[in-house]
C-alpha cells in the first residue's frame, strides 16, 4: 500500500471516531433540526427531529464498507484538474472480476472490429481532463475514478448508488425521463455507432441529470428489458459536479436490480489504460464556436458473444460478458440514440434542465447539438446504414429533433432544447 492510500485510510478512520463522538454529544442535547430526504420529490426540507447515532454509524459503516470493496489497490494515483483522483488498477483487479463467473480470469484479447469501420473518419475528437496532467496508468492497469463518502452520500441509499431510478414503460420513457431520439428496430442487430458532439447543458437542480448516448435494446419494456448504453452525461448527483462525462450502463431487468454506471458493479471489463470510465471529457462544443465530437462503437464480438465498446480515435475500453444478458446473449431488437433528460419538476413546473447545447435543432450546425454517421451492425459483423429510422420526442416543445443525411456526415440529427420555454404561449407541464 502506498503512503498516500494509507494515510487517506488513516484519515477516514478519525474522522469516523470523530463523527460518532458527535453524534453522542449531540443526542443528550435533545431535538435538533437536521436536513431529511423527501423520497422521489427532488426536495430537501427541514424537519424537527432527533438525530439517530446508531442509523447514521451503521450508515457510515456500510458506506466505508462499499468504498473498500469498489475502491481497488492502486500501482499509481493521478490527480486530475477537476478535483478527481484516478486509480491505476492492476486490470485483473478491477471490480469486474469480483463477478462469480469472471473470478480469477483476466481480460480477453481485443475483438474484431465490424467491417466498414473507419478508424480515421473523424475530424475532431474529445478526449479526457485528467490526460491534460500528462500523466498516464502504466501497461497492465485500468484507469478508474475513485468513488469517495460524498460520491455515495448524494445518493438516496448505498444500495442505490450507481443506478438509474427508473419505472420503465412501453414506449421506453420512465416517470420523469424525457427523450429526443432516433430509434431503428424490426431487424436484428448486433451493434450501432456514431458520432456525437459534447456539450455541458445546464442541469437545474442535483437529482436531475441530462445525457446524450446510444442505446443497444432487447426484450419488452417490462421487467425483462436489457440494455446496455454508453454516451456522455452531465449528473450532480453521482459526480458532484456539472462536467460532462464519459459513462456506460447496463441492465437486464429493466434497471431493478441488475447493473449499473460505469465501474460501479462487477459486469463490465476494461481493458485499456488510456480511458476513465466517468471521467470529465475536455474539450467540449460552444455556442457558435468550435464543435467536438467523440466516436462511439458497441458491438457484438462474433467469436465469443461479449459486447465490446470503442470510444474516441479507436480505443477499445472493454467489453460487456454476454453472460450478463438474456436477450442480448443473442442479439438486440432495437438500437437508439439521441438525449434524455430526468424532469424532477422540484419548483411545481417543468424543469429548466438543458438537452444537448439546450437549443432546438432548427438551429443547425454550432448551435445545437448533434449525433452524426450514425450506422448498426449486422449478422455477418458489417456496419450498414440505418433504413428504417423512426423520431420520437417526448416533449417536443421543450426538446425537438430534426434527422438528415449527406455524402459526409451520412445518417445525422439535431437534437435538444431548453427544458421550460417561457416563450411558448402555454405553460409546459
Amino acid at each position: 500500500m502506498n503512503t498516500r492510500r494509507h494515510y487517506s485510510i488513516q484519515k477516514h478512520s478519525t474522522m469516523i471516531h470523530i463523527f460518532v463522538a458527535f453524534l453522542l454529544v449531540s443526542t443528550s442535547l435533545g431535538p435538533v433540526l437536521s436536513l431529511q430526504s423527501v423520497p422521489d420529490s427532488g426536495h430537501r426540507q427541514l424537519q424537527n427531529c432527533t438525530l439517530n447515532p446508531y442509523k447514521d454509524i451503521q450508515k457510515l459503516r456500510r458506506v466505508q464498507a462499499y468504498l473498500k470493496k469498489i475502491n481497488k489497490p492502486a500501482v499509481k494515483t493521478i490527480q486530475s484538474p477537476d478535483g478527481d483522483v484516478i486509480d491505476c488498477v492492476p486490470s485483473h483487479l478491477q471490480p469486474a472480476f469480483d463477478h462469480p463467473q469472471l473470478k480469477g480470469q483476466k481480460p480477453l484479447k481485443p475483438a474484431v472490429r465490424p467491417k466498414g469501420h473507419n478508424l480515421t473518419e473523424a475530424v475532431s475528437e474529445s478526449f479526457q481532463l485528467w490526460r491534460d496532467t500528462g500523466e498516464s496508468c502504466p501497461k497492465g492497469t485500468v484507469p478508474i475514478r475513485r468513488t469517495t463518502e460524498q460520491d455515495i452520500l448524494r445518493a438516496s441509499s448505498v444500495r442505490r448508488y450507481g443506478r438509474i431510478r427508473r419505472h420503465v414503460r412501453r414506449d421506453s420513457t420512465g416517470y420523469g425521463h424525457e427523450h429526443a431520439v432516433v430509434f431503428e428496430n424490426g431487424d436484428q442487430y448486433y451493434g450501432a455507432r456514431a458520432s456525437l458532439s459534447v456539450w455541458a447543458p445546464r442541469v437545474t437542480n442535483e437529482y436531475e441529470f441530462s445525457l446524450s448516448q446510444i442505446w443497444i435494446i432487447s426484450g419488452s419494456f417490462g421487467n425483462d428489458l436489457n440494455t446496455i448504453e454508453a454516451g456522455w452525461q452531465v449528473s450532480p448527483e453521482l459526480y458532484g459536479d456539472n462536467y460532462p462525462r464519459f459513462f456506460t450502463y447496463w441492465t437486464s431487468d429493466a434497471y431493478q436490480t441488475t447493473g449499473c454506471y460505469n465501474l460501479l458493479c462487477s459486469g463490465f471489463v476494461q481493458t485499456n489504460n488510456k480511458v476513465a470510465i466517468g471521467a470529465a471529457i475536455s474539450p467540449r462544443s460552444s455556442y457558435n464556436g468550435r464543435q467536438f465530437d467523440i466516436g462511439l462503437m458497441v458491438w457484438k464480438d462474433p467469436k465469443h458473444g461479449h459486447w465490446w465498446l470503442e470510444f474516441g480515435p479507436g480505443l477499445l475500453v472493454g467489453y460487456w460478458p454476454a453472460f450478463l444478458f438474456s436477450h442480448l446473449r443473442s442479439h438486440a431488437n432495437m438500437v437508439q440514440f439521441g438525449g434524455e433528460i430526468v424532469n424532477t419538476r422540484s419548483s411545481g413546473f417543468h424543469t429548466s434542465t438543458q438537452m444537448g447545447s439546450g437549443h432546438f435543432a432548427e438551429e443547425g450546425f454550432r448551435k445545437a447539438a448533434y449525433f452524426r454517421n450514425l450506422q448498426t451492425v449486422d449478422w455477418d459483423n458489417n456496419l450498414v446504414p440505418l433504413t428504417n429510422i423512426h423520431l420520437k420526442a417526448d416533449r417536443a416543445n421543450c426538446y425537438d429533433i430534426r434527422q438528415g443525411r449527406n455524402r459526409v456526415w451520412g445518417t445525422y440529427f439535431y437534437y435538444g432544447g431548453p427544458g421550460r420555454n417561457l416563450l411558448l404561449s402555454f405553460e409546459t407541464a
